[in-house]
C-alpha cells in the first residue's frame, strides 16, 4: 500500500527491531540515506542494524558509520520486525536479504521504475534523491539533523543530482542542501572524498579506458571492467569517462564478476535508460540505470546493446 510519513511514523514507532537496507552496487544516494535513518533510529532509542548483500566502494568510506554496515544472515534478518528498504525499486536489487525474512517492508523510494513489492511503499518520483525524501520526513517528525546526519543526506542528495549539475536537480534540491549545510554539511569535505583516488584506482582506470568501444554510428560508448581479475576495484566514476564524449547519447560500463554474473550500468542523455534496466530485472532513473544479467559476458553485451540500439532507432 501507498503510504504517508504519519503511516511511516507509526510503523517506526511500534517496531523494536529494524533492518535497514538498499540496493546492490551501492552508490552515494544508497549508503546516505541508509546511514542518516541508522543514526536517526538509534538517536530514538531503536534497535537498528544497517545491512547490505554487497560491498560498499572505498569511495564513501569517509561517512558517518558506514562501518556499522554488514552482510545480512538468517540469524539477524529472523530477529527483524520491520525492514526498510531505501532507494531501490525492485525486490531483487536487494540481494540475498529478500529470502531470509518474511517480515514487514517498508520501502522508501524515488524510481520512476518501482515495482510497489513492498507491503508499504512511500514513493515520490519528484524528489531528485531518496535522501531528499528523508529529509522531508525528518522535517514532518520535527527533528533537527546532527553534523553526522547532514553529511549523510548532503552526499546522497549531490550524489544523484551529479553535485547540483543534472537535470533532475530543482529548487527543493537546492533548498535542501543548503538547509544540510546550516546543519553542519561540510560539501568541501564530501566532494574532496569523493574525488580522491588511490594510485591503484588509476593504474586500473587506463587499462579500463583501452576497453572502450564505440556502436550504432558513436551514439553508444561501452566500456569493461572485470572485476574476476580485481574484484576489490572501484569503479565509481569510470562511467563518466564515455558518458561526456561528444555525439554519445548512451554509455554503457559492463562489470564481469564471474564467468556467468555481469553488472551493467547504464547513462544517457535523452532516453529512458530505466526501462531497459527494468526489462532485465534492475530498475533506476530515467538517464541513469543498472541491472545485473545472468549470462556470460559476450551475450549480455549483445543483449544489452540491441535493447538500447531498439530504443534509439525508435526513438
Amino acid at each position: 500500500m501507498q503510504c504517508s510519513f504519519k503511516d511511516i511514523s507509526k510503523l517506526i514507532n511500534k517496531s523494536n527491531h529494524i533492518i535497514i537496507t538498499g540496493h546492490l552496487q551501492p552508490d552515494g544516494d544508497c549508503l546516505g540515506s541508509m546511514l542518516a535513518l541508522y543514526l536517526y533510529l538509534q538517536d530514538i532509542g531503536k534497535k537498528v542494524q544497517v545491512v547490505l548483500d554487497d560491498e560498499i566502494p572505498l569511495s564513501f568510506r569517509f561517512l558517518p558509520s558506514i562501518q556499522e554496515i554488514i552482510r545480512p544472515s538468517q540469524t539477524l534478518c529472523s530477529q527483524a520486525d520491520l525492514i526498510i528498504v531505501l532507494d531501490a525499486s525492485d525486490i531483487e536489487r536487494i540481494g540475498n536479504l529478500s529470502t531470509q525474512t518474511s517480515c514487514p517492508i517498508l520501502n522508501i523510494d524515488h524510481h520512476k521504475s518501482n515495482t510497489n513489492f513492498a507491503e508499504f511503499t512511500y514513493l515520490d518520483l519528484s524528489a531528485a534523491a531518496t535522501g531528499e525524501i528523508i529529509c522531508d520526513l525528518f522535517d514532518y517528525l520535527h527533528y533537527d539533523p546532527t553534523q553526522a546526519i547532514a553529511n549523510c543526506l548532503y552526499t546522497a542528495i549531490a550524489t544523484d543530482c551529479g553535485f547540483f549539475r543534472y537535470a533532475n536537480t530543482t529548487s527543493a534540491t537546492l533548498r535542501k542542501a543548503a538547509f544540510l549545510v546550516d546543519f553542519g554539511a561540510q560539501p568541501n569535505l564530501i566532494s574532496e572524498s569523493l574525488q580522491m583516488r588511490a594510485p591503484e584506482y588509476i593504474a586500473i582506470l587506463t587499462g579500463v579506458l583501452q576497453t572502450l568501444e564505440f556502436f550504432h554510428n558513436q551514439q553508444i560508448a561501452a566500456i569493461t571492467v572485470d572485476l574476476t581479475k580485481n574484484p576489490l576495484l572501484d569503479s565509481e566514476g569510470f562511467i563518466d569517462y564515455p558518458r561526456y564524449i561528444e555525439g554519445i547519447r548512451v554509455a554503457i560500463m559492463f562489470k564481469i564478476v564471474d564467468e556467468n554474473t555481469i553488472r551493467v550500468s547504464m547513462r544517457s542523455t535523452d532516453i529512458d535508460v530505466s526501462q531497459i534496466a527494468l526489462s532485465f530485472g534492475g530498475g533506476g532513473h530515467l538517464r541513469a540505470a543498472g541491472c545485473t544479467l545472468t549470462d556470460n559476458y559476450l551475450n549480455a553485451k549483445d543483449k544489452i546493446l540491441a535493447a538500447i540500439e531498439n530504443m534509439l532507432r525508435d526513438d
